[in-house]
């Protein structure tokens, strides 16, 4: 698995090195170069020629300079396009050492989004003098040294670069001692040189002056007092095996931990043999902070935090003295490599992120560009990125290696999704890896793209009849899954079409919906009507969405019942019945018929008495409007007597009406020759005049016979028209009402009321409301009389085969079927 992964990552940093290399080859950079210490404002350089940029638009497009975490050195100037200096520049600080300091500077450009980098080479004047670490320097020589014998000396540290660093040292002339430079990777290190031998008795004490001058024009330079004590004799000096000894250690080794044991060897004896080790003078202070040199057993440890990325490399000048008199020393160097670890997860640099994007962008819409770095080397420092959620959005690496854009790579709905949160996973290839994470959050802008929505279609709204006038009857609500003005409705009814007239009595509030009635409605003339509701939003194109409005009255009480029967000549609701006084108890009397306008409960009819004469002699049915006999009559009964009959429906407030009936008792030759008369007139009376002319010429002549047959026929008329004028078809109910059921919009019909037959319907075709009637009489030739009356016409058409004849009176159309008596009543539109 590690073989795995490290080939893995050292394939990709080959091939990512090759394409940076293509990239770097095929893209030429800008270079400049500014000296050290300029004053803020300095130009550098005009980089919008040099790229080809068009000036005008430079502050449009956000021509800048983009830095990291430190503070920007350099910046752009959005009206030239010139890079100037911005903060103080010091070589020395910015780049440690003498190598050449090279700052890479981004440029970014947007709309299109461009980066550039341009490298500017910071360059080195003589702005320091050469230094020592202390101000003076004693050595103790003996006599007996021989000449050729070296010292070192305290190397002076220039921090300029080039020839602007140390370039020689020069001591106070004398014969004893000159100065010899050996040039090392750390640069130039004085030896105090012996040239002639030295007297003790002629001169114990020798004091001089180094001198080290730079290369500067003109030169700078420093000093260092120089102290020879002469000392007897020691003659051997303590020596290391080797002059440079190399060892590596890896970074974050722990502390206290040996790093290395030097060993010196003295082959004199006594005191003078007898060594101690002390670290070099002249080393960098930063040394002393991490490393230790045990004097005696000459053992190294560690006493800080070694850091790969701090510094590779340390080089440790080592010492050794012997206890002579006067002591002798020797030298050695310790050059430690540090090894890198993987410690140091990546960093992601966000350089420029926006942070709302609109749904409707393209594939390839760049969000954000971002930069990963890692402070270890090789392949710890190589860097693999990912976005590692779920998101329509992908990783599109640039020519420059480790920088990338974030791009759109599915369709953004914000309907859908109103925001995301991108999670971007960089991991380098160490062993064990290491990785951080950023969140970038992403809001999606709504763009008009959704019509607004009825969550029912049709609606259907039931109204109850009567309504007040400019008042709110409904309202209608659609939503829409955009946002602010693309979600913002308004409301108008689709004034076009048949219904016309309907649509203007509706209005509608434009911003709630809410649907008023400029005029109250009738159910009893109108029983449903539609319109169409359209429904838009404020989005720029508007969208919108129509809806088809149901809307069913329904019925309240407000029709009073209507007296059909009994009606007098002038029209009001009274009528004279004549009953033999001879009829059993049980006669139909007669039958109260009325009707409703209404429909369900309120044309729900019952009939009452409210006022009679004699309480023991006649009964109502409660829901037929049937009047029977409860006895016999005696000779005591009065001849006449009045009946007040109510008829009221059975709404929550009940209407009423009254009928009155005045009963007469006769002989049973007075009723059947009343009857004949009235049946007779009916019909046709010329043809009854002659009739009864015949009879009495006939009875003249033969009186008796003709009265046997006169009678005979009597009878039979009797039985026949009695059964017709008192109506003894026991099953009708006479309660005339209607109802209306909806269904879907749809119009289905049905009886309601008292005793209704299971088949009864509506009579197809119908265009008006259906009553059934039958006619008062009845002829043995047609078994039924039958008229059609129209307003106030009235014609005589030929009966139905099925028994039923149409009585129809303006509106009205009234239907009755002989077969049980059957009432069929019906609203047609």
């Amino acid at each position: 698995m590690m073989y795995t992964r490290t080939s893995h990552c050292t394939r990709f940093a080959f091939y990512f090195s090759l394409m940076l290399f293509s990239g770097r080859e095929a893209l030429a950079q800008i270079r400049y170069s500014v000296a050290e210490e300029v004053e803020d404002g300095t130009v550098v350089g005009n980089v919008a020629k040099d790229l080809g940029l068009d000036v005008t638009s430079l502050g449009d497009r956000r021509f800048r300079v983009v830095s990291g975490n430190e503070d920007s050195i350099f910046e752009v100037n959005q009206n030239s396009g010139a890079l100037y200096v911005s903060n103080h520049i010091d070589r020395e600080e910015l780049c440690q050492g003498s190598g050449a300091c090279r700052m890479e500077v981004k440029i970014l450009v947007e709309n299109p989004l461009e980066i550039h980098y341009i490298l500017v080479e910071i360059t080195d004047i003589n702005d320091n003098s050469p230094s020592f670490p202390a101000r003076e320097q004693t050595f103790e020589i003996a006599e007996q040294t021989l000449p050729g014998r070296r010292f070192q000396l305290h190397t002076a540290r220039d921090p300029d670069a080039g020839i602007n660093s140390v370039l020689t040292y020069t001591i106070t002339s004398n014969e004893h001692f000159e100065v010899n430079i050996r040039q090392s990777d750390a640069g130039k290190v004085p030896f105090l040189v012996l040239k002639k031998s030295l007297d003790r008795e002629q001169n114990n004490e020798h004091k001089l002056v180094m001198t080290a001058v730079d290369g500067g024009k003109p030169p700078r330079s420093g000093t260092i007092n120089v102290t020879i004590t002469v000392l007897d004799s020691n003659d051997n000096r303590p020596i290391f095996s080797q002059e440079i000894y190399h060892l590596s250690i890896k970074e974050n080794i722990p502390v206290g931990a040996s790093v290395f044991r030097m060993n010196a060897t003295d082959y004199d004896e006594g005191a003078n043999g007898e060594v101690e080790y002390s670290l070099g003078k002249t080393l960098r202070r930063k040394v002393y902070d991490i490393f230790e040199l045990d004097k005696i057993s000459g053992e190294i440890r560690v006493k800080g935090v070694v850091d790969y990325e701090d510094n590779d490399q340390y080089e440790l000048d080592v010492e050794v003295s012997d206890k002579g008199t006067p002591p002798l020393t020797g030298e050695c160097r310790l050059i430690i490599k540090v090894v890198d670890v993987n410690d140091n997860p990546p960093e992601i640099d966000v350089t420029s992120l926006s942070n709302t994007v609109p749904e409707d962008s393209k594939l390839g819409t760049v969000i954000s560009l971002l930069s990963v770095k890692d402070k270890d080397s090789s392949v710890n420092g190589k860097i693999i990125s990912s976005i590692i959620n779920e998101v329509p959005f992908e990783l599109k690496p640039s020519y420059k290696e480790n920088t990338y854009s974030v791009v759109t790579k599915d369709v953004l709905d914000r309907e859908v999704v109103s925001h995301y949160e991108i999670t971007i996973k960089a991991t380098d290839c160490g062993e064990p890896p290491l990785s951080t994470f950023k969140t970038l959050r992403i809001e999606i802008s709504d763009v008009n793209d959704n019509s607004p929505h009825f969550k029912q279609s049709p609606l259907e709204f039931y109204l109850v009849e009567n309504n007040a006038a400019g008042k709110s009857i409904f309202s209608v609500s659609a939503s829409d899954s955009d946002l602010n003005d693309n979600a913002a409705i308004s409301y108008r009814i689709v004034r076009e079409g048949s219904q016309n007239d309907i649509m203007s009595s509706l209005s509608i509030n434009n911003d709630n919906g809410q649907i008023t009635a400029l005029k109250s409605f009738d159910f009893e003339t109108l029983k449903t009507f539609q319109f169409q509701v359209v429904a838009s939003d404020s989005g720029t194109p508007s969208l919108s969405n129509n809806v088809t409005v149901n809307v069913f009255l329904l019925d309240q009480n407000d029709n009073a019942p209507v007296i059909l029967y009994p009606l007098s000549s002038n029209g009001s609701a009274q009528g004279v019945e004549e009953i033999p006084r001879n009829v059993n108890a049980g006669h139909l009397v007669t039958k109260v018929r009325a009707y409703d306008a209404d429909i369900g409960y309120n044309g729900w009819l019952l009939f009452s008495l409210q006022e009679v004469t004699d309480h023991s002699l006649f009964a109502l049915d409660r829901y037929t409007g049937q009047i029977r006999t409860l006895r016999s009559f005696t000779e005591t009964d009065e001849a006449e007597h009045k009946l007040v009959i109510l008829v009221k429906d059975n709404g929550n407030v009940s209407l009423s009406a009254t009928a009155s009936v005045i009963v007469k008792l006769v002989e049973p030759k007075e009723a059947f020759a009343a009857s004949d008369v009235k049946s007779a007139a009916k019909d046709d009376e010329d043809s009854n005049v002659i009739f009864y002319l015949m009879i009495t010429l006939g009875g003249v002549s033969v009186l008796f016979l003709v009265s046997i047959i006169v009678l005979i026929a009597m009878q039979c008329s009797k039985s026949t028209d009695y059964t017709s004028k008192y109506l003894t078809e026991t099953n009708y109910d006479g309660t005339l009402c209607h109802s209306i059921q909806y269904r879907s919009g749809e119009k289905r019909y049905m009886l309601v009321g008292p005793r209704m037959s299971i088949g009864s319907t509506i009579v197809n075709g119908s265009h008006a409301n259906t009553l059934v009637l039958p006619d008062r009489r009845r002829r043995s030739e047609e078994g039924f009389c039958f008229r059609l009356r129209r307003g106030n016409r009235v014609l005589k058409p030929n009966p139905p085969a099925d028994g039923r004849f149409i009585f129809c009176k303006y509106a009205i159309t009234c239907c009755l079927s002989t077969q049980g008596a059957s009432v069929y009543v019906g609203t047609v539109k």
